[in-house]
């Protein structure tokens, strides 16, 4: 009777059917799932019809919309995020002493009665879509959720007493009650670090204190200081989630943890090294569930993206890609390579470490423990009959060389080097050993880049310059003047963490080898004359890129005068 009368609203009020009302009946037998379910999953009604029509006919009010201002986030901190999750609800606001619960799910009575205990007041039900609720749960518990530093706060001095024992064997820190607040402590500050959006996670320990700084945006910023008592509890708790054994303290160690975090998937590679005072942690976060970037996306200038792509559709040949650690070369690279895959190429590459997996493209993990090195795992791909190769780091003689002959066998590879400019990566190559017509017979570029932080959208302001400024970017009044006469720099808030900056992009200089660069590596020239030649032949350096980042507002003076003179 309850069915029948919905579908009834649903034939008058929506663009269902009744042929569509009998194919769905059909499937919910079949399943065994209820009606509603059926016509939301084959696309007969919306959901917002759905839940429109199971209020008028339940008599519940229906709100599409869940405005952020509208919600009493004390009273959802009295709800557990897991059972408002599971059961899809999440209280408003009371009103009139009853609680407003929005649900998405009708006949969840049982869990309404439930939210009622919890709360100890009498609460109304309000249908809302589930991508709303899911949402304002998303949004709300993060700002309403205890942080790293109120748990240290918390922890009173009898439980740091009993935490302050040193481990004694391999026990695992889960078996103690005592280390409820550890897991607390711990699951915040890797949380707190996916918010941040953070890159890494350091926990330092030093003689008579402990660190965890946060990499954001490139830059390292210390986030909390907790009590030196702390640090084996800490240090184990993250041990076991990395699958690594707690009682070894002697040698490094290496690990994973996955994670969720507001319905992200982070992959989180973990290194353990010991020192003078306990065992450092550098976490290394992946967001696997952030997409993969497109070349415009990681910075590409509408100048540089044709020329680039161009090569990038050549039959043969080595394309570097160069820069220090951290400058995102394999982010470029796997950007490249998911611009180029389709099912009629053969790509492989060979990692150190796989950072993100590349649907339809074969990927291969270095092992030095079993011999897979970077040299090793090219010869075996060069039997895989492939069209493109990605190399992670042309790291010895032996790799570049294979790398060489691949490319002058018909291959197209791609690979990285660590060099301050395009022009170094000639003189690193010859360095290496390699012999100066190889190099000019099979590279085809050296696109060398920077990653620079961006001004903070937020609090982002204008300014004029300051003439030492210009002539350090190596601008002029007549170039200031044409884009407008101002530079921006952020003031800082709460969403940069008062540095002004929020999120990054991508500087480049690419160097082609045309003819007369080929004819200076022959002649053994070193990385400056090969650049100034370049230069005369219309390759522009980092330093020029990142001064017309400027000129657009994107970014600073001082952070592309930071990024760009590195190492000189």
């Amino acid at each position: 009777m309850l069915r029948t009368s919905l579908t009834d609203i649903l034939l008058g009020s929506a663009t269902l059917t009744p042929e569509q009302v009998q194919r769905a009946t059909e499937l919910s037998v079949q399943k065994g799932v209820r009606l509603e379910e059926v016509l939301v999953q084959q696309h007969f009604v919306s959901e917002d019809d759905l839940l429109q029509a199971q209020g008028r006919q339940l008599g519940m009010p229906y709100q599409k919309e869940l405005p952020e201002s509208e919600f009493d986030v004390a009273l959802m901190m009295q709800i557990p995020l897991t059972f408002a999750r599971q059961h899809k609800l999440v209280p408003i606001c009371k009103h009139d002493g009853v609680v407003l619960v929005a649900m998405c799910q009708a006949l969840e009575l049982q869990a309404l009665d439930d939210v009622s205990l919890l709360l100890k007041m009498p609460v109304e039900p309000v249908l809302s879509p589930e991508r709303e609720i899911l949402g304002a749960l998303n949004r709300l518990y993060d700002t309403g959720s205890q942080s790293a530093a109120k748990v240290i706060q918390d922890l009173d001095a009898q439980t740091l007493g009993r935490l302050a024992h040193d481990l004694e064997g391999p026990q695992d820190i889960l078996d103690h009650d005592a280390e409820a607040p550890i897991i607390q402590l711990v699951n915040l500050i890797l949380s707190q670090a996916a918010r941040d959006r953070a890159s890494d996670i350091h926990i330092e320990p030093f003689e008579r204190s402990l660190t965890v700084r946060y990499r954001i945006d490139g830059v390292l910023h210390e986030v909390l200081s907790p009590p030196k008592a702390l640090q084996p509890r800490i240090i184990s708790r993250l041990k076991v989630m990395a699958d690594l054994n707690i009682a070894e303290t002697r040698l490094p160690q290496d690990g994973r943890i996955a994670i969720r975090v507001r319905n992200r998937e982070i992959d989180i590679r973990v290194s353990v090294v010991p020192t003078a005072f306990g065992e450092r942690l550098v976490l290394r976060l992946l967001d696997k569930s952030g997409g993969m970037l497109s070349l415009q996306d990681i910075g590409f200038s509408p100048e540089l993206f044709p020329v680039y792509t161009r090569l990038t559709h050549r039959s043969h040949g080595i394309i570097l890609v160069t820069g220090p650690t951290g400058s995102g070369k394999t982010t470029t690279l796997y950007a490249t390579l998911q611009r180029l895959n389709s099912t009629e190429l053969n790509i492989i590459t060979v990692e150190d470490p796989i950072e993100y997996q590349l649907s339809g493209i074969g990927q291969i993990q270095v092992n030095p423990r079993i011999d897979l090195t970077f040299a090793n795992g090219l010869r075996s791909i060069l039997r895989q009959d492939p069209d493109i190769i990605m190399v992670g780091e042309i790291r010895d003689r032996e790799t570049a060389e294979i790398a060489i002959q691949a490319s002058l066998t018909g291959h197209l590879v791609f690979s990285t080097l660590h060099t301050n400019d395009a022009a170094s990566a000639v003189t690193r190559l010859i360095d290496m050993g390699i012999e100066p017509f190889l190099i000019s017979s099979s590279v085809l570029a050296m696109l060398a880049q920077r990653l620079v932080r961006l001004v903070c959208q937020h609090c982002g302001e204008a300014f004029t310059p300051e003439a030492e400024t210009l002539r350090e970017l190596g601008l002029t009044a007549a170039d200031l003047a044409a884009s407008g006469g101002q530079f921006m720099r952020g003031r800082g808030c709460e969403a940069c963490r008062q540095t002004g900056y929020r999120g990054r992009t991508g500087i480049y200089e690419m160097l082609v080898l045309d003819d007369p660069v080929r004819s200076l590596i022959m002649q053994r020239a070193n990385s400056g004359m090969i650049k100034s030649a370049a230069m005369q032949r219309g390759m522009t350096p980092l330093l020029y890129n990142g001064a017309r980042r400027v000129l657009a507002g994107l970014t600073t003076a001082e952070e592309v005068l930071r990024v760009t003179q590195e190492g000189d």
